[in-house]
């Protein structure tokens, strides 16, 4: 079976893997599925079991011959509170708590993380335990500070904090991360995620590390990320909306809209973007998600996010390949239903500086317009297919690629099928008007329907497409 013959689905599916998932047999499975991008979390297992994984997801990609994309999540700098003295302590409303930098003592809490207590001040808010825990600092002192709970709850060891209204003055790149980071980029990732982003210097910071050897996604998981989005936006390939410790960092109540305001920013920029975090939660423990669930994911997708992620569902939970499933599912109804009800010419023209981004909006206008069973273009770097997905035209992209290195990252992007072809001048027939039918991914180009494409007056120069033509499928 290959996926190559089923109608192209145009939001992505990342899925975590982990110990109900990491399997050559399971990986196929997730991928058949309809899983795009496979992630490892590198928050967990050694890297051992990374490269295990990582083989084991080449193979598959080589079985079903597809461009599957690989995502290696940084852990980032977690905060967690020390070892308590006396075991967990039972909080209620008005106690006050001082959390100090050395070893713990009768009366305060372990925070064994220095660069906290520099920027930490009066009224701002501090969540422990997935914000099941609230406190607001009421004094700062030297290496402590003190701050009133404000509601019950029992503190227990080692559980994580976050500080919502404070700039942290951490390395956001830890001595883990690099290692993992070097790790990663040996095996041959084609994503990078950091986690715990605040400004764009970490992401500068992080491209000085990882060169071209990978695209990097910046996790959006702290309010500070949210305000500085557009200078993030300038520096990243892609982000994630993390709503794990966004959720607990920012008001409950103001996440969907956080989410939406980001996911059109990104689209805006024309930056894939991932929704991620307790999309199918329930999954994790039952065949079928909840009727919320299905709404939460079909939000996502008429969104038009580039795609949305299963994490625990698909890592650690009972029913990973049908979470997968489930997730495609809704997707698909949601695009169909969609596609329904637009009009023909919603097609958006995008903000277009120079001939290639013109090319690419216009290619979405006259894709509809003639009902072209696809949009193709050789796309040297991957840019030109990332020009034409921001028009988020409902007519397919063929992405024709000159190598899986350009292939692979464009899995995630959504609405384009990624093909390898090696030879730029074989692509470049369809300036006679003829698509060479070994191009053609079974059922996106189709005799007697026309097929608009976007090329350079020189196949194979980057930057170069300049262009646009409708071509058929050639005897």
């Amino acid at each position: 079976m290959s996926l190559k013959n089923v109608h192209p689905r145009q939001t992505k599916i990342v899925a975590t893997l982990g110990p109900a998932s990491n399997t050559p047999e399971k990986i196929k499975a997730l991928a058949l599925s309809g899983a795009n991008v496979f992630r490892m979390n590198f928050s967990h297992g050694s890297h051992e079991d990374h490269a295990k994984v990582h083989a084991a997801i080449r193979t598959v990609e080589m079985e079903l011959d597809l461009s599957i994309a690989i995502l290696a999540d940084l852990q980032g700098p977690k905060l967690r509170v020390g070892a308590l003295t006396g075991g967990a302590k039972t909080l209620e409303i008005g106690d006050t708590l001082t959390f100090s930098v050395g070893e713990a003592t009768e009366g305060h809490i372990p925070l064994p993380h220095a660069e906290v207590f520099e920027t930490v001040a009066v009224d701002h808010l501090v969540l422990i335990d997935d914000g099941r825990i609230r406190l607001k600092v009421v004094e700062v002192g030297d290496k402590q500070f003190s701050a009133t709970v404000l509601n019950k709850a029992t503190l227990q060891d080692r559980k994580g904090v976050n500080f919502p209204d404070t700039t942290l003055n951490v390395d956001a790149i830890t001595d883990k991360d690099r290692r993992d980071l070097r790790f990663a980029l040996e095996l041959g990732v084609d994503w990078i995620a950091m986690s715990f982003v605040q400004t764009a210097q970490d992401i500068r910071r992080l491209r000085e590390l990882v060169g071209n050897q990978a695209k990097i996604i910046a996790k959006i998981e702290k309010p500070v990320a949210v305000t500085n989005i557009d200078a993030i936006l300038d520096q990243t390939d892609a982000i994630m909306v993390a709503r794990g410790d966004l959720g607990v960092e920012c008001d409950w109540f103001e996440l969907p809209a956080i989410q939406a305001s980001l996911v059109a920013k990104a689209r805006a920029e024309g930056k894939p973007v991932v929704v991620a975090t307790q999309m199918l939660e329930s999954m994790i423990s039952a065949p079928l998600p909840t009727r919320a669930e299905a709404s939460d994911v079909s939000n996502a997708v008429a969104q038009q996010a580039d795609a949305v992620m299963l994490s625990a569902e698909s890592a650690a939970g009972e029913y990973p390949v049908e979470a997968v499933k489930a997730m495609a599912a809704i997707a698909t109804a949601t695009e169909t239903a969609r596609r329904s009800t637009r009009s023909t010419f919603e097609t958006a023209f995008i903000d277009a500086p120079d001939d290639s981004g013109s090319i690419a909006s216009a290619a979405g206008v006259l894709a509809q317009l003639r009902n072209a069973c696809c949009i193709a273009t050789y796309t040297e770097t991957g840019a030109t297919a990332l020009r034409v997905s921001k028009t988020r035209s409902d007519v397919p992209i063929v992405a024709v690629c000159p190598s899986q290195k350009v292939a692979r990252p464009l899995s995630l992007v959504w609405g384009v099928t990624p093909v390898i072809n090696t030879n730029a001048e074989e692509f470049g027939a369809s300036r006679d008007g003829r698509i060479p039918p070994k191009l053609a991914p079974d059922n996106l180009i189709q005799p007697n329907r026309p097929v608009v494409v976007t090329s350079g007056s020189t196949h194979g120069q980057a930057g170069g497409t300049d262009s646009l033509k409708i071509a058929y499928l050639s005897a």
